[in-house]
């Protein structure tokens, strides 16, 4: 460890770390893991020892030592008796830390591939389909007629915001072209959510496991995120509707096809949470990127178009249906809110691309075929990939999807992080469980994407196999059972 940054010179880094309202500890656990990240205090730098430091930040002792041992639980610092503290070296995480699964170092991780590797990772489809090719040509070809459009469309090219919209009034949510923004892709939809609604400690509520990019925002914003845990039935809706009760400043759900474990949650129980979301006055998110993408189900009608649900604002995409280089999501909400949103992503970009919107536009309007198409393929490789975990590894336990593009599965035993790190060195990248799951849950799962060709996934599972044979013969950890999607 190097010498210790002095305590004044860390107060003065650390600026107005205490504004917030969240507990002390967290405002300065996460204030020191910014400054971590962005090198301001660089690897192996030793940090003041906890009563120095308490005094000059005016806080007890104690708010010192729990940040210092929270941010060792996250593997930011090592803390070594005798030694004091320090950040972390990179590369060696303190000794039994699990890392930061919601920093979003394990969500860009996603996009990053390790070579030579059947990637199991992220879940978006590896090839755009025919037909986004011929909706590009058709873009292209309008574009050579452009005059008087300069290109800048903050809110979103008229032609998409209007066939968006005409999609939701067909799905019985009545929308006009003004309720409509368009985003670059949904991951910007939901950053730009958490950006105008949420602040360091507030609570978010979202479901237990989830889509890892909206955990790592609401870790990225220093939000208290409480969960709810889902299971073969979807979420626990008197838990969610418990949680909401409380006045959260976001709730977040994927209840149509969830990312990762596949569920679509029942008409009636919309309706409690639409009801509940009129009654409180809260915000929820119904992220409908997985909505077309059920193996028998119908798309259902949005969360929105529930009786009270006329906050509840709806985020898509393109990304899965279409391919995930076709970065065109879209959010849909009522004024005041909507002018929010607006002012927010002019300031972020001032308009998305003009030939990918104009491309999107023309899938949208004639969509069936496509969709019919990916529904089709995706049911044939859920149940190839389903097939083949029940030959080669049949004490795994998962419930079929109903739709969507992932398995949520449970190993026998284990901690999937450590797993997943055996099933690299046999050629499969995979997701651990801990990345989806802000609870501290997570550890026994691994999410599996059935998104590749059959045969690929069967090769897939065969090195899992041979990844779980090594693991279990050397004696992996046993876990308690979970209350995570107990099946």
């Amino acid at each position: 460890m190097s010498d210790p940054i002095h305590a004044d010179d860390l107060t003065s880094l650390l600026g107005r770390w205490a504004a917030g309202r969240e507990p002390l500890y967290r405002l300065l656990a996460a204030r020191i893991r910014a400054l971590a990240e962005d090198g301001a205090l660089p690897p192996g730098t030793g940090l003041p020892a906890e009563r120095p430091l308490a005094a000059r930040l005016s806080v007890g002792r104690g708010t010192v030592v729990r940040a210092y041992d929270l941010l060792r639980d996250e593997g930011v610092v090592v803390r070594r008796r005798g030694s004091g503290t320090a950040v972390a070296p990179q590369g060696d995480p303190a000794p039994g830390a699990g890392g930061r699964p919601h920093d979003g170092s394990l969500f860009l991780s996603m996009f990053e591939p390790p070579a030579a590797s059947l990637v199991l990772t992220c879940a978006a489809p590896d090839a755009p389909p025919p037909e986004l090719g011929a909706a590009y040509r058709e873009a292209v070809e309008e574009l050579a007629g452009f005059s008087d459009d300069i290109g800048y469309h903050p809110a979103g090219l008229p032609e998409l915001r209007a066939a968006i919209a005409d999609r939701f009034t067909a799905r019985g949510l009545p929308t006009s072209p003004d309720e409509v923004l368009v985003t670059t892709g949904a991951q910007q939809a939901l950053d730009l959510l958490v950006r105008c609604h949420v602040v360091a400690g507030d609570t978010v509520v979202a479901e237990q496991p989830t889509y890892p990019g909206a955990l790592a925002l609401f870790s990225e914003a220093a939000a208290v995120v409480r969960t709810v845990d889902v299971g073969a039935e979807g979420p626990d809706v008197p838990g969610l509707l418990a949680a909401m009760a409380d006045g959260p400043a976001l709730t977040y759900l994927v209840p149509s096809f969830h990312n990762p474990t596949g569920t679509l949650l029942a008409p009636l129980d919309r309706r409690r949470i639409a009801t509940a979301a009129g009654a409180h006055g809260l915000l929820v998110v119904d992220d409908e990127t997985m909505v077309d993408l059920g193996f028998e189900d119908p798309a259902p009608s949005p969360l929105a178009a529930c009786p009270g649900g006329e906050r509840i604002v709806t985020v898509g995409s393109m990304s899965k249906v279409a391919w995930g280089g076709l970065r065109v999501g879209w959010i849909r909400a009522l004024p005041p809110l909507m002018d929010r949103l607006r002012r927010a992503k002019t300031l972020t970009d001032v308009g998305g691309d003009v030939a990918s919107q104009l491309a999107a536009a023309r899938l949208l309007r004639s969509p069936d075929a496509l969709v019919r198409r990916r529904r089709t393929e995706l049911r044939r490789r859920h149940d190839r990939l389903a097939a083949e975990l029940d030959h080669r590894l049949p004490d795994w336990r998962y419930t079929p999807a109903r739709g969507g593009q992932t398995l949520w599965v449970r190993m026998p035993h284990g901690d999937s992080a450590s797993f997943a790190q055996v099933a690299l060195r046999h050629g499969v990248a995979l997701m651990p469980g801990s990345a989806l799951c802000a609870g501290g849950g997570g550890s026994a799962w691994l999410r599996l994407p059935f998104l590749a060709p059959e045969e690929s996934l069967a090769t897939a599972v065969r090195r899992i196999a041979d990844a779980w044979e090594r693991y279990d013969s050397a004696g992996g950890p046993r876990t308690a059972p979970l209350r995570v999607m107990a099946v």
